[in-house]
C-alpha cells in the first residue's frame, strides 16, 4: 500500500491522523482515543480495507486468515428469530418494592421493600419477524426478568390479561395460523386474512381474546403507555407452606393511549421503528418508561365463588370482583449497550422463578413452562445460554452441570455428581433455603379431558365488549369489518358472524352491516348458556388515559420569519406541561423573525404529524400562503385533524386548512391560546370522528 498523509476534515485533533490508500481508499489508522483493531485471535491488523491479493490486479490468496475471519464471522452473525415475539424492544432498569407481601409469600422481591432489584423488560409484537413493523394491529409480550437475590425470576406475559386458547396443545395451530400463509409468504406481521379467522371461527373460547385484539388495546400509542399482564394465576407461598393464588398486572405511570387505525397503518409506513424510537429517546432524554406493579390475591374458598375458572386464561378476574394492590413499581432508565448481545439474546422463561413464588395448574401455563426452554436451546446454540450475560443471575450460582456447546466458566474441582465424598467444597441442595412447590393435593384419574368449568367461552367476551365505551365499540366493531373484508373465504366470514351473534347481537349486526351482508348466518349455539355478567369499566381504556401531556410529543411547524417569541412561549409551556417538542420547517433550518438562526428537529415532508400527539404551527402568512400548495404541509394538517389531535392554527395555517378540505371544530385553537390547546392535547377529540369517517 502506498499512503500518503491526510488529515480528515472531521478527526478532533486528538485523533491519530487518516491516510489515504493507493486508490484513494480512507485508511483510518489506530491512535489517540482509537484502539489498534485485532482479529478475534487478538492479531493487530494492517489493512482492513484491502484483501491479500499476488499483485494489485491479481488474484485473492487464501492464506489471508483476516479475510478469512472477517467473512466467516459475518456469515454467521444471524441466530434463528423467535418463532413469535421476533420484534421486540428493551431495556434495563430495576424494580423497588413498596409494599411488602410477607404475609403471603417468603420471596425477597416480594417481602423487601425499597431495594432497587435489577431488571431487564423486553416488549414485542407477536405474529412478525424481526424485521416487520411496530405498529400493526397486534398483542404486545410484556416479559421482564428480575436479578433477584435468590436467582432470576422471569415474569412472561401480555399487554392483554387472557389468551386465545385455554390448553397449549393448540398453540403451534394457532401461531400457523396468524402467521404468513405458507403456500404465498403472506402477509406479515397481520391478522386479517384468512388462515387466522378461519382458526378463530372454529375456537370459540378464542372470542374474548378476539374482543381484546380487536380493540384499542392492539394498536399502542407508545410502549410505555401498555399494561403488562402475567395472564395465569400463579401461587404465593408463605412461611407455613399456605399458598394463595396470585395475578401480576403492570400499570403505565403516564396512563394508557392508543392511535386511530388510520394513523397506525400510516405510521408503519412513515416510521417503521416508530416505538422502538419513541423507547429509546425517552430513555435518553431521562423521562424512563416506568409501570407500578400491582396485583389481585385471592384464595381458593374465593376462586371457588368465581362465575369462571381462574385456571381458564381466557378469562380474567374483573377488578371490581377482586380490587388491585400496587405492590411496587419499575423503571427502565438504560438502553442496551449492543441490541443483538442483549434485547435479541435475552431468554425469558415462566419456569424461572425464586423460593416463595409457584405455579398454578393453568394447561397454558404448563405448557409454557417447557416450551420457553426448548426453544431457548435451539435459537441460542445450546443448553449453556444461561451463562450470556443478559441471561446470567447477578447472585452467586453453581450447580453440577457441565460442558456442553460455548461453555464460558470452566468450573473447578474434581467431582461433578453428587452425592460425593472426595470435595470437601462442592455445591450441595438446601432443604433450608432451597425451592419448595407448593403443597396441593390432587386426584383423579389420568386422562386427555377438559374440565366443564371451561365450557363458557361467550361470557367474558360479551362483559369486554359491553364494558366498552360508545367509542370504543365502534372501533372494535370496524376492526372486525376490516379483518373479515380481507378474508376471501365466504364461509369463514360467517362462521365469525355466527360467533359474533352469540357474544353480542348488536356487535354482530353492526359488522355484518359494514362487510354489505342481507342477512346474518344463525347463531352458535353455545355449550354452556352465556351469563350477562357485571360490566367493568376498568376494561376501558379511553376513560383511563391520564390527564397529563407527559410522554407525548407536540410538533411546532416553523419557517423563516416565524415569531420567535410566540415560538418561544408555546415550547416553555409545553416543557413545563412535560410534553416533548419538536421544530419542523419545510428545509432543516429557518432564520426567525428576531434574525436568529434556529437548525430544527425534522424536515416537514419526512417529519409526518402522525409521529406527535398534537400539532402547533406559527407561520408568517407568506409561508403560509406558499405552504397551502405544498402537499406536505396539506397532509401533515389534514393527518392531524383526521387523527383527532388537536391543533393550534395560526391566522396564516388556516389557508393550508382550507386546502386540506378543515373546517375548525373546538380542537383547532390560536397558537396564543396556549392553555386552552395544553388541555386539549391531553387526549384525542373523539367527537370529531363521526364528521370524518362511518365507523361499524
Amino acid at each position: 500500500m502506498k499512503a500518503s498523509s491526510k488529515k480528515s476534515a472531521s478527526s478532533p485533533a486528538n485523533r491519530a491522523k487518516d491516510e489515504v490508500g493507493n486508490a484513494g481508499e480512507l485508511q483510518q489508522q489506530a491512535g489517540g482515543t482509537h484502539p489498534v483493531m485485532t482479529t478475534q485471535q487478538g492479531i493487530a491488523i494492517s489493512d482492513n480495507q484491502n484483501s491479500l491479493r499476488a499483485t494489485p490486479r491479481g488474484p485473492t490468496l487464501l492464506e489471508d486468515f483476516v479475510l478469512r475471519e472477517k467473512i466467516t464471522h459475518f456469515d454467521h452473525e444471524r441466530i434463528p428469530e423467535r418463532i413469535v415475539h421476533a420484534r421486540g424492544t428493551g431495556a434495563h432498569g430495576y424494580f423497588e418494592l413498596t409494599q411488602s407481601l410477607s404475609k403471603y409469600t417468603t420471596a425477597r422481591i416480594l417481602t423487601e421493600k425499597n431495594v432497587q432489584t435489577p431488571v431487564f423488560c423486553r416488549i414485542s409484537t407477536v405474529a412478525g419477524g424481526s424485521g416487520s413493523v411496530d405498529t400493526p394491529r397486534d398483542v404486545r409480550g410484556f416479559a421482564v426478568k428480575f436479578y433477584t437475590q435468590e436467582g432470576n425470576w422471569d415474569l412472561v406475559g401480555n399487554n392483554i390479561p387472557v389468551f386465545f386458547i385455554q390448553d397449549a396443545m393448540k398453540f403451534p395451530d394457532l401461531i400457523h395460523a396468524v402467521k404468513m400463509e405458507p403456500d404465498r409468504g403472506f402477509p406479515q406481521a397481520a391478522s386479517a386474512h384468512d388462515t387466522f379467522w378461519d382458526f378463530i371461527s372454529l375456537m370459540p373460547e378464542s372470542m374474548h381474546m378476539v374482543m381484546w385484539a380487536m380493540s384499542d388495546r392492539a394498536i399502542p400509542r407508545s410502549l410505555r403507555m401498555i399494561e403488562g399482564f402475567g395472564i395465569h394465576s400463579f401461587r404465593l407461598v408463605n412461611k407455613d407452606g399456605e399458598s394463595t393464588f396470585v395475578k401480576f398486572h403492570w400499570r403505565p405511570k403516564i396512563g394508557l393511549q392508543s392511535t386511530v387505525w388510520d394513523e397506525a397503518v400510516k405510521l408503519a409506513g412513515a416510521d417503521p421503528d416508530f416505538h422502538r424510537r419513541d423507547f429509546f429517546e425517552a430513555i435518553q432524554n431521562g423521562t424512563f418508561p416506568e409501570w407500578e406493579l400491582g396485583v389481585q390475591l385471592f384464595t381458593q374458598e374465593q376462586a371457588d365463588t368465581f362465575a369462571f375458572d381462574h385456571l381458564d386464561s381466557t378469562k380474567l378476574i374483573p377488578e371490581e370482583l377482586v380490587p388491585l394492590t400496587i405492590i411496587g413499581r419499575m423503571v427502565l432508565n438504560r438502553w442496551p449497550d449492543n441490541f443483538f448481545a442483549e434485547t435479541e439474546q435475552v431468554a425469558f422463561c415462566p419456569a424461572n422463578i425464586v423460593p416463595g413464588i409457584d405455579f398454578s395448574d393453568d394447561p397454558l401455563l404448563q405448557g409454557r413452562l417447557f416450551s420457553y426452554l426448548d426453544t431457548q436451546l435451539s435459537r441460542l446454540g445450546g443448553s449453556n445460554f444461561a451463562q450470556i450475560p443478559v441471561n446470567a443471575p447477578k447472585c452467586p450460582f453453581q450447580n453440577t452441570q457441565r460442558d456442553g456447546h460455548m461453555q464460558m466458566q470452566p468450573q473447578k474441582g474434581r467431582t461433578a455428581y453428587e452425592p460425593q465424598s472426595l470435595d470437601p467444597n462442592a455445591t450441595r441442595a438446601s432443604i433450608k433455603t432451597g425451592f419448595h412447590s407448593a403443597a396441593v393435593q390432587t386426584d383423579g384419574a389420568k386422562s386427555r379431558i377438559r374440565s366443564e368449568s371451561f365450557a363458557d367461552h361467550y361470557s367474558q367476551a360479551r362483559m369486554f365488549y359491553r364494558s366498552q365505551s360508545e367509542v370504543e365499540q365502534a372501533h372494535l366493531a370496524s376492526a372486525l369489518v376490516f379483518e373479515l373484508s380481507k378474508v376471501e373465504t365466504e364461509h369463514v366470514r360467517l362462521a365469525v358472524i355466527s360467533q359474533l351473534r352469540t357474544v353480542d347481537e348488536s356487535l354482530a349486526k353492526r359488522v355484518g352491516d359494514g362487510l354489505g351482508l342481507k342477512s346474518l348466518p344463525a347463531a352458535v349455539k353455545p355449550v354452556v348458556p352465556v351469563q350477562d355478567m357485571a360490566l367493568s369499566p376498568a376494561l376501558r381504556l379511553i376513560d383511563r388515559m391520564k390527564d397529563t401531556l407527559e410522554g407525548r410529543c407536540i410538533g411546532i411547524l416553523v419557517a423563516d420569519g416565524s415569531n420567535n417569541e410566540s415560538i418561544n412561549a408555546m415550547k416553555s409551556a409545553l416543557d413545563k406541561a412535560g410534553a416533548a417538542v419538536k421544530l419542523l420547517a419545510q428545509k432543516r433550518g429557518v432564520t426567525l423573525k428576531d434574525g436568529s438562526y434556529v437548525t430544527v428537529d425534522g424536515q416537514l415532508a419526512g417529519t409526518p404529524s402522525i409521529v406527535f400527539d398534537g400539532v402547533v404551527s406559527i407561520l408568517p402568512m407568506a409561508e403560509a400562503e406558499k405552504l397551502a400548495h405544498e402537499a406536505a404541509a396539506v397532509d401533515w394538517f389534514r393527518d392531524a385533524f383526521g387523527h383527532l389531535k388537536a391543533i393550534a392554527a395560526c391566522k396564516g395555517t388556516h389557508k393550508i386548512l382550507e386546502a386540506a378540505g378543515i373546517k375548525p371544530d373546538a380542537g383547532v385553537v390560536a397558537p396564543e391560546d396556549i392553555k386552552a390547546f395544553i388541555k386539549l392535547a391531553k387526549t384525542r377529540q373523539w367527537e370529531r370522528e363521526p364528521t370524518l369517517r362511518t365507523l361499524a
